[in-house]
């Protein structure tokens, strides 16, 4: 049986925003090899056919930008969690590096600067949060995680002998 302690209260997953699938990658893919097709066509009968192997060398090199920064933004994540025993905040970059922080719940603080970036202080100590999301979100976290730290600090106990 889990312990109190253990009990998650709060959790929130962020991940970088994909704006192509698979198939939106196929589009891009051929419409770019079509362009690249059409230009090698064009200086193939103009007689300038050594453009082709550069042509082919600048497709490939854009496509295998485009699926190594689509492969690095898969592995982004950042991950926040509260139980009774801390506010964890886990971040895995793009090269798959983990980073963590653990914070006393009751000593932290979560502020939107003006700037625009969402801070969690704890003794003097501030962590960014939310790198991944846009400002509305970035409020809507900051809301939910002030009330569950609001939560925490403050519980409500229900003693029956006091109906």
């Amino acid at each position: 049986m889990a312990d109190s302690a253990d009990q998650l209260l709060f959790e929130a997953i962020s991940r970088p925003q994909q704006s192509l699938d698979g198939t939106g990658m196929r589009v891009v893919a051929l419409l770019l090899a079509a362009g690249f097709g059409l230009s090698g066509i064009l200086f193939l009968i103009l007689g300038a056919w050594p453009v082709l192997g550069f042509a082919g060398a600048e497709l490939v090199l854009v496509l295998g930008l485009f699926l190594m920064h689509r492969a690095r933004a898969r592995r982004c994540v950042e991950q926040l969690s509260l139980d009774e025993s801390g506010l964890r905040i886990r971040r895995v970059d793009g090269r798959g590096q983990a980073h963590q922080a653990r914070l006393d719940p009751y000593w932290a603080k979560v502020r939107l600067d003006e700037s625009g970036r969402l801070l969690v202080g704890h003794r003097g100590r501030e962590s960014e949060i939310g790198l991944f999301l846009n400002p509305e979100e970035k409020q809507d976290l900051a809301q939910a995680l002030t009330r569950a730290l609001t939560r925490l600090r403050e519980p409500r106990f229900d003693n029956p002998q006091l109906r």
